[in-house]
Parts: C-alpha cells; sequence; structure tokens
C-alpha cells in the first residue's frame, strides 16, 4: 500500500510540474522537473542529484521534498525519507494528506513509535481514509504504545545459554521439559549438504544448571525424513510430534503419537481425520488432564493465519472433532507453539497478532472454569524482542523458562536459553508425586490408571497411566486444594489417597512413594482414604462423594466380588460409642452402594470402634490414620 501512496504522490507531483510549465518556469522548477523525468525512468542516482538542485535553490519548494521522501524511500534510505516527507509536511500539511500515512508507517517500522503516534493520529484525522488504512493505523498505534509502555517498564531477563552439549551450530528448537525437570526434549536441525534433517533429541538433567551431551530419541519415532513439534503428556507416556508427506496422511503435516513401553516408543499412529485434514496441523501440545490435545492448523474455520485449535480424547479413545481456540486467544495473524503448563490453567503461545515487540511475542492466558480463558498478556521485553520469539516451555515449579533464541553470542543458527520466568508471568504452583507401581504379592510392575480429582468439586484435574513395562509414574498436583488420588487397574482392588498442596514447603517437596495394588483374593482389604464424616457423626461429606462412586464402579465392573464395609475409630472416647460410631459410618456407606444398584446380598458392615488400629494412638497422626472406613473382599464367585 506504500508502494501505491508513492506512485499517486509521484502522479501529483508530476501534474504539480506540468502546471508550473504552464506558467513561467522558474530554476527550481527547471531542476525538478528533470527530477521527475528520471524518477519515472527509474533513474533515482540522477532524479536525486537533480531534486537536491532544486532544493538548494528553493528549500522550501514542498513538491521537490515530497519528491525526495520518495526518492530516499524507494531506495531504502529510511532515515532520509523520513526527514525529507516530515519537511514537505511542515511546509503544506493539506498539499497531499496521506504522506502522514507514508511517514507514519516508516516511523512505526523504523521503531520511532512516538512520532509514528502522532503521525497516524494526524492521519485519521482526514475524512475520507480508507477502512483497510484506519484499520492499520489504529493497530499499529495500540502496537506502539504498548512497545513505548514495555521498553520504559522492562522485565528482568537474564537469558544462559545450555552450553555446547545441547546446542550445536544449527538450529535447535525447545519442546518439552518433564514435569519432573529431569528431562529436556527438543528438535535439531543438522544443515547437512543440500539437506537439512530435522530429529528429536533429548538431554538429561546433572545438576541445576548443567546437562548431560543430548542423544538423539531413535527409532521408531525419528526417520530420514524431518519430525519436529513435539510435545509429552505430563506423565512422560505419550508423545506427540508433526511430520510431513509422510505415506497415509491427510495433508501436508499430520500430528502423530506414540506411546512408551519400558525405554521404547510404540510406532507412531497418525491421530486421523479429527485433528488432521488436508492442511498443515502442526505444534501439539497435551493438557496434564490426559485428554486434551492444542494444536495449530492453517485450516478454513479459523480467524486468519494460523490458530490453536483444541480436540478431546473421548472414553472410547478417539479424538473429538477439533474446535477453534476462542477469539480471545486467536487473532487473524498467526498463532503458533502453544505450551501448556503442568498446572492445567495455563496457556503459553506465540501470536503475531496481538500487540507486541516484533515479528511474533510470547503470550499466556490463564483458564477459569466459569470465565473460559483470560485476555492474553505478553511476557514483557526484553524477553520478546523486534525478532521472532516462537518457542517457549515452563518448569513444573514455573521458576524458569527456556527458550529457543537466534540471539548473538550463541554457539548455532538457533540455540536453547534458560531464564527466570517473570513474576507476573508465572504459572499456578504445583508439585508432582512419582514412584513406581506394583503387585503388592508378586512383585511385578503394573500399568495402572490414575486419576486425581478435586476433592471440593469432584472434577477431575489429571488423568494419567504408569508405564506398563516399568510400573513409573508421574503426576502433578496443582497447589491450594485438596485432592483425591485413585489407581485402579483391572484384576485389583483400587488404591486411594489425598493431598493436599500449601505453601512452599509443599510445593518444592514433591511426593515420592510407591503404589502396591492388592490382587482380587479373599479377605484382602483396602482402606477408602477419601471417605470422610462429619465430626464424632456417620454423616458423609461432599467430599466423600468421588470415592463412593468409584467403590461402586469398581463393584459393577466386578460383579462376582461381595465386601464387608469396615468403620474403625481411634481408642478417643467410650469404647461402646466408638463401636456404634463406626458402625453407623458403615452402614452410611452401605446405603449408599445400595442406593447405587449394588445388591444386598453382596454387602455387608461392621464397626470395629478402636479394636483394629493401624497406628498408636499416641500422636494426631496415628489416631488419623486409625479413623477410617475399609472394605474387605468377603466372596468371590
Amino acid at each position: 500500500m506504500i508502494r501505491f501512496w508513492i506512485l499517486l504522490l509521484g502522479i501529483l507531483v508530476l501534474w504539480s510540474d506540468l502546471q508550473a510549465q504552464s506558467r513561467k518556469e522558474s530554476r527550481e522548477m527547471k531542476f525538478h522537473r528533470k527530477a521527475v523525468d528520471y524518477y519515472n525512468a527509474s533513474a533515482f542516482d540522477e532524479a536525486l542529484a537533480e531534486v537536491q538542485k532544486a532544493l538548494k535553490i528553493n528549500p522550501e519548494h514542498v513538491e521537490s521534498w515530497f519528491l525526495a521522501g520518495d526518492i530516499h524511500n524507494l531506495r531504502g534510505d529510511a532515515d532520509k525519507a523520513m526527514e525529507s516527507y516530515s519537511r514537505a509536511i511542515n511546509l503544506d500539511a493539506d498539499f497531499f494528506p496521506p504522506a502522514w500515512y507514508i511517514l507514519a508507517n516508516l516511523q512505526f517500522n523504523n521503531r520511532r513509535y512516538a512520532e509514528a503516534i502522532a503521525s497516524y493520529r494526524n492521519y485519521l484525522r482526514n475524512t475520507n481514509v480508507k477502512p483497510a488504512e484506519r484499520r492499520r493505523a489504529e493497530k499499529n498505534t495500540e502496537i506502539a504504545e504498548f512497545r513505548i509502555h514495555a521498553m520504559e517498564n522492562p522485565v528482568a531477563f537474564e537469558p544462559v545459554n545450555l552450553g555446547p552439549v545441547v546446542n550445536t551450530a544449527g538450529y535447535e528448537f525447545v519442546n518439552y521439559l518433564s514435569a519432573d525437570g529431569e528431562y529436556l526434549y527438543f528438535t535439531r536441525r543438522t544443515p547437512s549438504g543440500q539437506r537439512r534433517d530435522e530429529d528429536f533429541y533429548v538431554s538429561i538433567r546433572e545438576s541445576d544448571t548443567s546437562w548431560r551431551a543430548a542423544t538423539e530419541l531413535g527409532h521408531p519415532v525419528n526417520t530420514p525424513g524431518d519430525e519436529g513439534a513435539m510435545c509429552l503428556s505430563p506423565d512422560g507416556q505419550l508423545l506427540f510430534f508433526a511430520a510431513c508427506n509422510r505415506p497415509g496422511g491427510y495433508g501436508s503435516c499430520d500430528i502423530y503419537m506414540s506411546r512408551k513401553s519400558g525405554d521404547h516408543w510404540s510406532e507412531p499412529e497418525n491421530l486421523g481425520p479429527a485433528i488432521n485434514t488436508q492442511y498443515w496441523e502442526s505444534q501439539p501440545a497435551f493438557s496434564p488432564d490426559g485428554r486434551t490435545l492444542y494444536f495449530v492448523s492453517n485450516r478454513p474455520g479459523g480467524f486468519g493465519g494460523s490458530d490453536i485449535w483444541i480436540s478431546t480424547l473421548q472414553p472410547g479413545g478417539l479424538w473429538s472433532e477439533a474446535v477453534v481456540a476462542p477469539e480471545r486467544i486467536n487473532t487473524s495473524e498467526a498463532e503458533r507453539s502453544p505450551f501448556v503448563h503442568p498446572d492445567g490453567q495455563t496457556l503459553y503461545f506465540s501470536s503475531k497478532g496481538h500487540p507486541g515487540m516484533g515479528e511474533g511475542d510470547i503470550f499466556f492466558s490463564r483458564f477459569d472454569p466459569d470465565t473460559g480463558w483470560s485476555e492474553p498478556q505478553n511476557l514483557g521485553y526484553p524477553v520478546n524482542t523486534g525478532a521472532d520469539e516462537v518457542t517457549m516451555v515452563v518448569d513444573h515449579q514455573g521458576k524458569y523458562a527456556y527458550i529457543s533464541s537466534a540471539a548473538e553470542g550463541g554457539f548455532g543458527l538457533q540455540d536453547i536459553y534458560r531464564f527466570r520466568l517473570p513474576d507476573h508471568a508465572r504459572p499456578l504452583p504445583l508439585t508432582y508425586m512419582k514412584g513406581v507401581v506394583y503387585d503388592s504379592i508378586s512383585g511385578k510392575k503394573l500399568g495402572a490408571d490414575f486419576v486425581l480429582n478435586d476433592l471440593e468439586t469432584g472434577r477431575e484435574v489429571v488423568r494419567s497411566r504408569s508405564n506398563a513395562a516399568t510400573g513409573e509414574f508421574l503426576v502433578c498436583i496443582p497447589a491450594g486444594k485438596a485432592y483425591a488420588l485413585a489407581v485402579e487397574r483391572s484384576g485389583y482392588l483400587f488404591y486411594s489417597a489425598h493431598f493436599m498442596v500449601e505453601g512452599e514447603a509443599g510445593i518444592n517437596r514433591p511426593f515420592l512413594r510407591d503404589v502396591k495394588m492388592k490382587p482380587l483374593i479373599l479377605d484382602e482389604v483396602s482402606v477408602l482414604h477419601n471417605v470422610f464424616f462429619e465430626t464424632d457423626s456417620s454423616r458423609l461429606l461432599p467430599e466423600s462423594l468421588t470415592e463412593l462412586e468409584r467403590l461402586s464402579a469398581f463393584l459393577m465392573k466386578n460383579p462376582g466380588v461381595s465386601v464387608e464395609i469396615s468403620g474403625h475409630t481411634d481408642n478417643t472416647g467410650p469404647p461402646e460409642h466408638n463401636r456404634v460410631l463406626s458402625e453407623r459410618r458403615a452402614a452410611s456407606v452401605y446405603d449408599y452402594l445400595l442406593k447405587k444398584g449394588i445388591p444386598s446380598r453382596r454387602l455387608a458392615y461392621k464397626g470395629y470402634g478402636a479394636e483394629r488400629p493401624l497406628s498408636g494412638n499416641d500422636t494426631p497422626q496415628g489416631r488419623a490414620l486409625n479413623r477410617r472406613t475399609e472394605f474387605r473382599i468377603s466372596g468371590l464367585d
């Protein structure tokens, strides 16, 4: 559009020149006319020499200053072009009003933001402003105001290069950091003659600031072709990535998934037509809820450019039809590289459409179940610069981020750096639980399903699974709430526990424990850790519903199992009172199961009071362990 205005201004200058020829020609106009002739012949050096002669004779010749601005602009000399246009406008602002727009765009593109704002506003005072130019002027004004504020209020930013064990002379694009912070995954593009090969690599942390030499992820994920834009599920068991032009693909680039078994990855599988189309799909990010996939596509139906889309894994293992993320996230320009933090509520992404510092900036938005996604916030300057910031991941504590950058002084064309994340951009605090699942009798390592529920609301927060070969698991636990954890596997009693993560100590101290799964055998006992009663009462608290639903579902899935519900107390209070209270509590669970349709012939209940303690009653912790509800396998058909 600027070129259009330059050509239009050239026509106007030529018309002015012709008008002058009808009058007695002045000396400056003779030089100016020669300059126009050279200009029309694209002989810009000669044109500039003639126009300078005209301006030497008459420094207030408006047409010559406009022509000089055009020539400098087309020659790529922005400083002299801006100076010439400004001189012309100062001499006669009404001679050619669109010159304000040309000048403003030059000032904006050369980061003279305060001047650009003033020029855009002067242009917008005109009555005949084209709608497209009005939109651009208003948007650039908003961006300029943001950049002025950002540069006047910089955030702390001290990036540290991860060094030659990770970075090479090629490109390194950061993809994923494991929830425990031990493994860093990235894509490396290595120029190789005429061909550039992209593969996945992983580096293991040695200390807070050092990493081991990166190794290839290997077959079958890496191939002789290109792979890129990888992410893992927070439990480390699912790997999603983009690959292009593979046999059986749906479009130019599709998203694939691989499962981990032991230390090996399965053959990747295409995620199918609910996610992949004839267009471009890439840059997946998997939510810690174990169900939600975010990715980027340029398919129709979005807001423009490339957009962030969302699909959900259904109970039967199929993906839902993808829907575009709301307009609050997406814009008419390109959104890229989503990263969902393990807190499950903070989304980081790159955008060219929201007001930023350059080609693309990193933003973040938080999800609230009641109000949806918050207005995206820019990470700030100098995290974001005039360059194109695209990929960034954040550790589980939200203290450090890892970003790919082409900053000077690196080892290659694009390196990975670590920096302390600005306070305003930090995700919700969380910790994690990890360990091994195994058979309580044989010691065999087991694959099992993990479900984390918000105790207050019953809402499922995280779904995960332990490694089928090693039994290893990792579950992220957001801070500030109480959670019910259940571990389930067919042929076993379910395991339950609850957590409350509070304060810095809770966040910095992960839960490290192994899970013993008890087989379905006669007289095996399981504690219902997430069944709660009012004090000195048999009235069930609402927080118990998730656990009771799980027990009911367990009995529905195992129709040959009969159970005895037992209640237990500590030794506080009279023994008979404790026995009656424990029996009434067991009866409350029994009644709940009856209402859920479990036949009475499969159920029994009994109160044992303080007769069967699990721990001593001389400490608060011991008494808490003794106050419990259990179920015992009383029959197997």
